[in-house]
């Protein structure tokens, strides 16, 4: 995929239908640099996220603003703007590449296959963290299937400690933004991450987002 891709080139504003289902198969790369504080693991891409081209896009997701919320970003970030994460020691990858509509078609063997090749990744990345965004994906992916909301103590993955998230998508609709990003707060300050000294460090909206 191209970096003009990745970095939010000029798209339609909404994609029809025939260009969501395109997208089944796809994938999203992964976003992060050597030695993040903190990986946020998705489950998988959806259908927008697979046709953007970018983590986490379709509206109403509510990890960027909840990210912004816990003190992670100092202005809310588009998704286009997802680049910009390693400069504040975040990065961002999926237990499955592959894009599906919902999470739930994604099969049991998937997810624990999932779950090895994502331990070889956290492995390279070297995270103070991985954070995973969905309960009941990381139940099924590393066969924990008592694992609650939360610091998973004693658990590790690839090498880094564990921190299960709410999953932020619209339809976990009994987790409230608010909820959501004091549960990333608790992240932030146990492991860091985020802007350190001037909030104007990054690009302003509309201004260059790279090359």
């Amino acid at each position: 995929m191209s970096s003009d891709r990745r970095r939010g080139a000029a798209r339609p504003a909404r994609p029809t239908r025939e260009q969501l289902e395109a997208a089944r198969g796809a994938a999203v790369p992964d976003v992060a640099g050597p030695g993040p504080a903190v990986l946020f693991c998705g489950i998988n891409p959806g259908l927008y996220s697979g046709w953007a081209g970018l983590h986490f896009a379709r509206p109403g997701n509510r990890f960027w603003p909840a990210l912004h919320r816990a003190g992670f970003t100092p202005r809310l970030l588009r998704p286009d703007e997802q680049h910009l994460l390693p400069e504040l020691g975040l990065g961002i990858t999926n237990v499955v590449a592959r894009v599906t509509a919902r999470a739930d078609e994604l099969t049991p063997g998937e997810l624990r296959e999932g779950g090895r090749a994502l331990a070889e990744r956290v492995a390279r990345y070297r995270p103070g963290v991985l954070a995973v965004l969905g309960v009941t994906a990381y139940r099924a992916a590393f066969a924990e299937p008592r694992a609650r909301i939360g610091f998973q103590e004693g658990a590790e993955v690839g090498g880094a400690p564990v921190w299960v998230l709410p999953n932020p998508s619209g339809l976990n609709a009994h987790w409230t933004p608010e909820a959501i990003a004091a549960e990333l707060r608790a992240v932030r300050e146990r492991f860091g991450g985020g802007p350190a000294g001037d909030p104007e460090s990054l690009p302003r909206k509309g201004g260059s987002t790279g090359g």
